[in-house]
């Protein structure tokens, strides 16, 4: 008996501990849409064991295979068809499946199907394999926009969409070629009414002995659901459960991605509930975003009692997640890369065929090297966020103007570029450029060959800069508005979105590094990848902020790069730009995850005296390296209205300055009041005869002499807002502390 009962405490405990280690932090429980930015078309979603795969239609890129643990954090691991393939002319309705102890995946491209497999998601992928066409009459081809559907029996299909009035249901062979039953469903979409427009991209999955198939009207909106109990090509049999999401949400009408469509097939997780991926537009903010392309969007499905399947309309607040673990993969941005490995990661494509792939990674170890050799000389990632800083070190030895190197933003269909680079004008000297459709700025590269640039986007503005050493820049003229690239255009560049990426012209160039979401810049409090509680203000001349901020309320910002152990800049402090009319607050920084990650930093917010009045506020933190996702929770004290805030960032110091030693020694160094605004008072232990005021970039902003040592000096000094170094100098040598101006 007792040993029954220490038996049960034991399961108990266990059992516990089970539940504690699923347990999700608060930062993983919700989310907001888009789960995968950016030119995820036509998507198409597959469970394999505790693992989830999404692909779909990719057109110029190539193509690639996401994975995800949790269904809201995605990485992309793959891509099954390589730029160098003699056929490829762009990939449709791209569906990765697990049948007969091997991975496929099926794809259109150039009118045809075709499909690769591999033993591992990974890969590598073999060839490209056509898929032979059955000759039926009726049947005039396989199409591209297609999906498969494995039953429980075992038996596999082919979903096909080819042509208006064209959907037919293929039996598949363990060959992945036809055999077996053709179900000829031409009677959903007759010629020459076209009831459901084009009743385009089929998915299907089975639930409680139904089989569901559906379909979007076409790729700008709407989705049709039908179900039947047995599958056959009989109309009769087929029910028509009419739209499959839930167009009655009242709050449809507030969402940023609507008419969402060309959804995936449902997966079904362990505790009962089921999931849908989809694409959509973003519509809202009168279509000025709809260049970034069809994103992919993650909803739940719920059966009513009648057993019709309903997907949550995609509104625009905080959805309960999943009940998954996150398995350590970050929120899906493009990330900073250093080129140190042999293998380029699958997140860059090529633009569409090259049949010389223009890069290498051991030409030069640790550097990117890219080349001319074709017109596919950019290498890209999709460009679907409004608020990050490009950053890239090259070392490029250009002759002539034509010859060009650096960064690159640009429509889908490549049709407008802007573009800041290192090059030369028409006297062969180097120059770096920052140009976008007819605007062009030049100034003189004084860095030499290798020469850092930094392009930064807010909204629709870009900004170009240089350095010699990535921590002093110079501004390449000035701000450039591209929001004729952003909205949606007669070209049809929503259809692809926007890309990003490195590029060259006319000669070979080496790349050091990419960083996608710079620490050390400004990072706009209005554009979170994700958020619970906070709301984006009505844009004012382009410009929001995050506000109606209270206690647990947070904020993610995701990929954000402070730089590997090579990196030029070191992180100091943490910068927040917020008002607060009479409520005190403290910003909480921590990187990863809420709770389970790391916490850097609690930056306290005092009143400003209005909400319209905003000041810098600084904390030091420890020492921080690598890639974050970074995640800023709120504490609000008092009774007052709640704080705003603009932006943040991350202060730098520079790695292996002299001026910076001593820099966190204030027991010797005492300065008062700190914040200041333009004067305050020096004190220190020991006699000073100077004192001056460093920049954190290391340049003097102000010095001051003094005939004979002094105990206490009292200074006027009007800076622009913002964090110094007061450094002053004794017989034993130099003391350092830090002054914030407000």
């Amino acid at each position: 008996m007792k040993s029954k009962f220490i038996q049960i405490v034991f399961l108990g405990l266990l059992l516990l501990l089970q539940m504690q280690a699923m347990a999700q932090s608060s930062s993983f429980s919700t989310y907001m849409n888009p789960m995968i930015p950016g030119a995820h078309a036509d998507c198409t979603l597959s469970r394999i064991g505790k693992d989830f795969y999404t692909t779909g239609s990719s057109f110029s890129p190539t193509p690639k295979i996401y994975h995800s643990t949790d269904l809201v954090h995605w990485e992309v691991i793959a891509q099954p068809v390589s730029a160098a393939w003699s056929q490829y002319g762009g990939c449709w309705g791209g569906h990765m499946v697990f049948y007969n102890n091997k991975y496929w995946d099926f794809f259109g491209n150039m009118g045809s199907m075709w499909f690769t497999t591999a033993t591992q998601p990974e890969g590598p992928w073999s060839t490209p394999v056509k898929m032979k066409c059955p000759v039926v009459t009726g049947l005039t081809g396989l199409g591209v926009d297609n999906s498969i559907f494995i039953d429980d029996n075992g038996l596999w299909y082919l979903l096909v969409k080819n042509g208006q009035e064209n959907n037919w249901i293929l039996q598949l062979g363990t060959d992945g070629q036809p055999q077996g039953n053709i179900l000829d469903l031409r009677w959903i979409n007759p010629a020459p009414t076209y009831p459901f427009v084009w009743a385009e991209g089929p998915t299907m999955w089975k639930y409680k002995g139904y089989f569901y198939y559906t379909f979007a009207l076409s790729a700008g909106g709407g989705q049709k659901v039908f179900r039947s109990k047995q599958l056959v090509a009989d109309k009769v049999a087929w029910e028509n459960l009419g739209d499959f999401f839930n167009e009655d949400d009242p709050k449809k009408s507030q969402a940023l991605f609507t008419g969402p469509n060309h959804c995936s097939p449902v997966v079904m997780l362990d505790d009962s509930t089921s999931w849908v991926i989809s694409h959509s537009y973003m519509y809202a903010y009168g279509g000025e975003w709809q260049g970034i392309g069809r994103q992919g969007l993650l909803s739940r499905v719920r059966y009513n009692s009648a057993g019709k399947p309903v997907a949550d309309y995609p509104i625009n607040e905080p959805l309960t997640a999943p009940v998954l673990p996150s398995g350590g993969i970050p929120w899906l941005v493009p990330h900073a890369d250093f080129f140190n490995t042999t293998k380029l990661n699958p997140e860059w494509s090529l633009l569409g065929y090259a049949a010389q792939l223009p890069w290498s990674l051991s030409a030069r170890p640790g550097w990117l090297r890219l080349s001319p050799i074709n017109q596919n000389n950019t290498i890209i990632k999709n460009d679907a966020e409004h608020n990050y800083a490009l950053i890239t070190r090259l070392d490029f030895a250009p002759k002539a103007s034509t010859h060009e190197a650096g960064i690159r933003i640009m429509t889908g269909l490549q049709t407008l570029s802007a573009c800041l680079f290192s090059t030369a004008n028409a006297a062969g000297e180097p120059t770096i450029k920052f140009t976008f459709n007819t605007t062009s700025y030049e100034v003189p590269n004084t860095s030499g060959n290798i020469v850092w640039l930094k392009l930064s986007r807010y909204n629709h503005v870009l900004s170009g800069y240089y350095s010699a050493n990535g921590f002093d820049w110079v501004q390449v003229g000035n701000t450039i508005d591209v929001k004729s690239m952003d909205v949606e255009q007669a070209d049809a560049n929503a259809w692809t979105g926007n890309y990003q990426g490195l590029y060259v012209k006319g000669l070979v160039a080496d790349f050091d590094l990419y960083v996608y979401r710079d620490a050390y810049s400004p990072i706009m409090a209005e554009c979170p990848a994700n958020q619970w509680g906070t709301t984006r203000s009505v844009p004012v001349s382009g410009a929001s902020v995050l506000e109606q901020i209270h206690t647990n309320d947070w904020a993610l910002y995701a990929g954000v790069e402070f730089g590997d152990a090579d990196y030029p800049v070191k992180a100091a402090s943490f910068e927040a730009n917020a008002s607060s009319f009479v409520s005190t607050g403290v910003i909480e920084v921590w990187l990863d995850s809420l709770q389970t990650g790391r916490k850097i930093a609690e930056c306290p917010i005092s009143p400003t005296g209005s909400l319209s009045i905003y000041k810098l506020f600084t904390i030091d933190i420890p020492e921080v390296t690598g890639n974050h996702d970074v995640y800023l929770k709120f504490r609000v004290e008092g009774t007052g209205k709640p704080f705003q805030f603009k932006s943040f960032r991350f202060l730098g110091i520079r790695k292996g300055t002299s001026d910076f030693k001593n820099i966190f020694e204030s027991g010797e160094l005492k300065v008062f009041p700190n914040p200041a605004s333009n004067q305050f008072t020096v004190s220190s232990r020991e006699p000073f005869s100077s004192v001056r005021i460093l920049c954190l970039n290391g340049k003097v902003a102000g010095q001051f002499k003094y005939p004979q040592s002094v105990l206490k000096s009292t200074l006027t000094f009007h800076p622009a807002p913002g964090a110094y170094l007061i450094e002053i100098t004794t017989n034993k040598g130099t003391r350092c502390t830090k002054l914030v101006v407000l």
